[in-house]
């Protein structure tokens, strides 16, 4: 895996694990929130295990220290308490702040842990259903998508406010799912809003694909706030292959776009879409709800600096309250528009 610097582009440095063989698939997911970055090998299998080969699929993920991103520490193996062959574990990972989730796969799982001491504090798994193959944390909620659920997929909420005792309490659907959507096969969450892929809904055609906007700020009750589609869908698009959200702006990926190739429906060269993803009539800048961005949201900014809210008023998601946050709310001052 890669750091970069994101100002101009730089490379800074390349993560290996300290005990990397072939097969690990090291990189084949990826996170970071402030100062740490967690690395997924899903296909990891130690010798000391009850492994017979790379082909048994534990898994494992990493945590490294990355507070000087020239030189980063690793910190930490991660391991289910209870892996299995053919778990899969670190298929897909997450962090925020001191608790980072790890996906596995083909156990249908999916387990937190406490980033400053490897320790594992709970598995997450569903009432009903399997899930484990897309994760995103923000703050004190998880979510976890299961894209073979229901035939359609379905994605899974849990408050982990405590995370050693963590408690499900929503289910996300598609208001309009169809067999074989794979709603959950990719998912992102910022503060009160999440976003969801299902790569096989056929809007535009088989499998052009298309993501779901949900408000979450109730999460017993989320509700679908929008559809997204490319204005330009057509068949075997995969839009929503992945997807991520910051704020008010999210990003969907279309693995299978042809732009690059006119006529050629095989070609995948790829595309991204970006997207307003505010529900009308929001302002998150308006952190007290007031309908107007004032000294009052300025206090709120200054009493959350230098903390990792897992959303507003970290406005920029890079894990921290802090200057950039501080002029996003400045730029935006006075009335909601």
């Amino acid at each position: 895996a890669y750091l970069f610097d994101t100002t101009p582009g730089r490379q800074l440095f390349k993560l290996l694990p300290d005990d990397g063989a072939a097969g690990d698939r090291f990189g084949f997911s990826v996170a970071i929130s402030g100062a740490t970055a967690m690395v997924g090998a899903r296909l990891y299998c130690d010798d000391n295990d009850e492994c017979k080969g790379p082909g048994d699929l534990f898994g494992s993920a990493y945590l490294f220290d990355i507070s000087d991103p020239t030189n980063p520490t690793q910190l930490f193996k991660l391991r289910a308490d209870d892996g299995a062959p053919f778990d899969c574990f670190g298929h897909s990972v997450a962090i925020s702040g001191t608790t980072g989730i790890v996906g596995a796969y083909s156990s249908g799982a999916a387990y937190l842990f406490d980033t400053t001491t490897g320790k594992q504090l709970a598995k997450l798994l569903p009432n009903g259903g399997a899930l484990g193959n897309s994760v995103a944390i923000s703050s004190a909620t998880a979510i976890v998508g299961a894209p073979g659920d229901d035939n359609s997929g379905s994605a899974y909420l849990f408050d982990i406010s405590d995370p050693a005792n963590p408690t499900q309490i929503a289910k996300l659907l598609a208001d309009d799912g169809g067999s074989f959507d794979f709603f959950g096969h990719s998912i992102a969450i910022s503060g009160a809003t999440a976003i969801v892929g299902a790569l096989g809904h056929d809007d535009n055609g088989y499998k052009s694909g298309s993501a779901y906007l949900f408000d979450i700020s109730d999460p017993p009750n989320p509700v679908q706030t929008a559809k997204l589609l490319a204005d330009d869908g057509a068949m075997l698009d995969i839009f929503g292959n992945s997807v991520a959200i910051s704020v008010t702006t999210a990003i969907v990926g279309a693995s299978g776009d042809d732009d690059a190739c006119p006529g050629d429906p095989f070609c995948n060269s790829g595309s991204a879409y970006l997207f307003d993803a505010a529900a009308p009539g929001t302002c998150p800048w308006d952190l007290d709800g007031s309908g107007d961005v004032n000294v009052l949201d300025l206090l709120a900014l200054l009493a959350a600096w230098g903390s990792d809210p897992g959303g507003p008023p970290d406005f920029d998601g890079d894990g921290t309250v802090g200057i950039l946050d501080l002029l996003t709310l400045l730029a935006n001052w006075g009335p909601c528009a």
